[in-house]
């Protein structure tokens, strides 16, 4: 079978910086295939009409990849508005910079009177390679098509 649209593809890839580190190791992903923005949309073009066995390689510049750091999503917050125990790495969601929606934000740093925080995907500004190989496609199920991803042990699993 090929992959197209509405067929639940599993991969293994591995996703690189652009100086060739290593950034993910992945076993098995599924995805829906066919516009379900599960995948960046340059691998899932990639990917089309593939089979199992084939390999794809993709190379994403940033704004293709997690986007362009946006420095709207950094800022420098009162100390005290956080736990005591606050410390780099933790995450706290908090409003946008459009007032209408949350963003999940990272603590970059700690001091006495200020904690910063960025709202950034962590490899936001990062050209990316993804290099995966397709371990199976089969046809989507009703029920994952109308969800929008794929169920299962390396897909979305809704507790059933």
């Amino acid at each position: 079978m090929q992959i197209s649209k509405n067929t639940v593809v599993s991969l293994r890839y591995r996703l690189f910086d652009d100086a060739d580190a290593l950034l993910e190791d992945a076993q098995q992903i599924d995805y829906l295939h066919g516009g379900f923005e599960q995948i960046f949309e340059d691998v899932e073009a990639a990917l089309e009409g593939k089979g199992v066995g084939d390999a794809v390689l993709v190379d994403l510049p940033a704004d293709r990849a997690f986007g362009a750091v946006d420095p709207a999503l950094t800022r420098s917050e009162p100390r005290d508005r956080f736990p005591a125990e606050v410390k780099v790495g933790m995450q706290f969601e908090g409003a946008a910079p459009d007032g209408h929606h949350s963003a999940i934000y990272r603590v970059v740093s700690v001091d006495a009177d200020t904690v910063a925080v960025d709202g950034n995907h962590p490899l936001a500004g990062r050209a990316l390679r993804f290099d995966c190989t397709v371990l199976a496609v089969r046809k989507a199920t009703r029920e994952e098509t109308t969800h929008g991803h794929a169920h299962g042990a390396h897909g979305h699993d809704h507790g059933h």
